[in-house]
């Protein structure tokens, strides 16, 4: 049976059985009232970052209240084990997340979230049902096919929730191809961005948003930061498919401001009162973590959001975050590896390169939140030259600046014999293939790679960029508008799709359009060490 069958069986029984729930807590409630004042989840719930025996569970109350969590493995709830999850507290924005732990490998998980509310404990919420897809344990023989989409650069640009258009139906085309899991590649919000209620398009027609008081400005507080991922989740494909998909979440700049770095000044920027970055950045960082359904790691580095995410036997994604350890945007033509010229940095890259050389599953996924060799500009420094936002630096020579940094990890990469490991990123606003050859590179110490471009979600489209030759970087594929800040009803708006077979081995990546339609795939078949 379909997947969305069985919730729409999980949402009416829920329904249904809502009274009594038997508790495994001593302290868990023993009635749940129908009261009309019981706790309400208007932003849904979401899962994420699974893992062959866990997940989690996400979601956001209206006052304050308990998280409790019942899950099973059928859809009718038999068997059901409830978890007992943290407060929801004003801290917190009433958001929280529970690590669901102990779950039974590539199993179909169903589950539902429950609200206690806290000023009187037998006020219980109506419970709300979700649905994931766990991978399967590492040396699992039990194998199954793999599929999973990516984009990012949602609600940018001004380009909100027009529900007269359907709203940020992209999403649910996404969730229409069963796919294991969402990777979001950045820019889950656009905290610089104004959303105002009317937008003229081209043909002199309007594009109508749904605006909150948060978005029609840049975010400077924290509630503002926290405001821009309410209005995402006010989209009703977002919620089905947060419901119905399991997510893994990065982050890039928009989630604080355009191109920040430790070089970003908005002293000149008469839109921001808080003219202070790092303050701006720590209350952007806040509002992510809180609405990222996340793991998060431990107080060592509490914040961190690059981390492993094993799949089973076929896939290891690594997450990447190409923002918080960057120096400043800069002309970027260092002529060594030094903290100016940090992209990554060092302990992120070791990181990346122990977990690639320990890694067991045939394919090796880079979840990169920028591309590696498109010219992203970042205006001009104080001497008139070119400041960069990525990686490439445009003068189409041996590595300078970050370049070097990512030399390093390419240039260890095939000395330690890795194969089959695939690049996926967003940022750019169009899709494309992109084929990096070391015959046509200006370093050329690496094996030849794939990266594949996809986005944006719900948001302006532009392109494409320059290439820079320092990689020897091949365009075999790319669709763009033909004029920059396209509206999403102008059809440039792009996820991918990776399917990897399990008899075969073989991936095939697919970037699709908003309308799910295919627009160019490729094949990869994998290399033995």
């Amino acid at each position: 049976m379909d997947r969305r069958l069985f919730l729409n069986a999980t949402t009416a029984v829920a329904g249904a059985t809502a009274l009594p729930l038997r508790s495994w807590a001593q302290s868990a409630p023993a009635v749940i009232t129908r009261d009309a004042m019981r706790p309400q989840m208007a932003h849904g719930i979401q899962s994420g970052d699974p893992k062959a025996d866990g997940a989690i569970v996400w979601t956001r109350s209206d006052r304050p209240a308990r998280l409790w969590v019942d899950w099973s493995t059928t859809a009718s709830f038999a068997n059901s084990t409830r978890v007992r999850g943290p407060y929801l507290m004003d801290d917190s924005d009433f958001t929280g997340r529970l690590d669901l732990a102990g779950l039974p490998a590539g199993q179909e998980i169903f589950y539902r979230v429950i609200l206690q509310d806290l000023h009187n404990e037998r006020v219980m919420s109506e419970p709300m049902a979700g649905h994931l897809r766990l991978p399967a344990a590492a040396g699992s023989r039990a194998v199954r096919d793999v599929r999973f989409t990516w984009s990012g650069d949602t609600a940018g640009q001004g380009w909100g929730i027009n529900e007269a258009w359907g709203g940020m139906s992209i999403y649910d085309q996404m969730r229409k191809v069963n796919p294991d899991f969402f990777l979001h590649s950045g820019d889950t919000i656009y905290a610089d961005g104004p959303i105002s209620a009317q937008v003229k398009l081209p043909d002199g027609s309007i594009w109508n948003n749904i605006v909150t008081e948060e978005v029609s400005k840049v975010a400077e507080t924290l509630n503002e930061y926290r405001g821009r991922h309410r209005y995402n989740l006010m989209d009703a494909n977002i919620r089905r498919m947060a419901a119905d998909v399991p997510q893994i979440w990065q982050w890039d700049d928009h989630e604080v401001t355009n191109n920040w770095s430790d070089s970003k000044d908005v002293s000149g920027d008469p839109r921001y009162t808080e003219k202070n970055v790092p303050l701006l950045t720590a209350r952007g960082a806040k509002a992510f973590l809180e609405y990222a359904p996340l793991r998060r790691t431990a107080d060592v580095e509490s914040q961190r959001v690059y981390r492993h995410l094993p799949q089973g036997p076929l896939l290891d994604m690594f997450v990447v975050d190409m923002r918080s350890y960057r120096g400043p945007n800069s002309a970027n033509l260092q002529t060594s590896e030094t903290p100016e010229s940090a992209f990554m940095g060092r302990p992120q890259v070791d990181w990346l390169l122990d977990g690639l050389k320990r890694s067991k599953a045939t394919w090796k996924v880079i979840a990169a939140d920028m591309p590696i060799g498109l010219q992203v500009p970042d205006g001009k420094d104080a001497e008139g030259r070119d400041k960069w936002e990525a990686i490439a630096n445009g003068d189409n020579g041996a590595p300078r600046g970050r370049e070097i940094e990512i030399a390093r990890l390419l240039r260890e990469i095939k000395r330690a014999g890795i194969h089959n490991v695939v690049w996926l990123t967003a940022d750019v606003h169009y899709t494309a293939a992109h084929y990096f050859d070391p015959a046509k590179a200006q370093f050329n110490d690496f094996a030849p790679f794939w990266e594949f471009v996809s986005g944006p979600l719900n948001s302006g489209s532009f392109g494409p960029n320059k290439v820079d030759d320092t990689f020897g970087m091949q365009v075999v594929y790319q669709k763009a508008p033909p004029e920059q800040n396209t509206a999403p009803s102008a059809g440039y708006q792009f996820f991918g799709q990776v399917d990897i077979d399990a008899k075969t081995k073989v991936m095939t990546v697919t970037l699709k359009d908003l309308t799910g339609a295919s627009l160019y795939a490729k094949t990869l078949a994998p290399q033995r060490a």
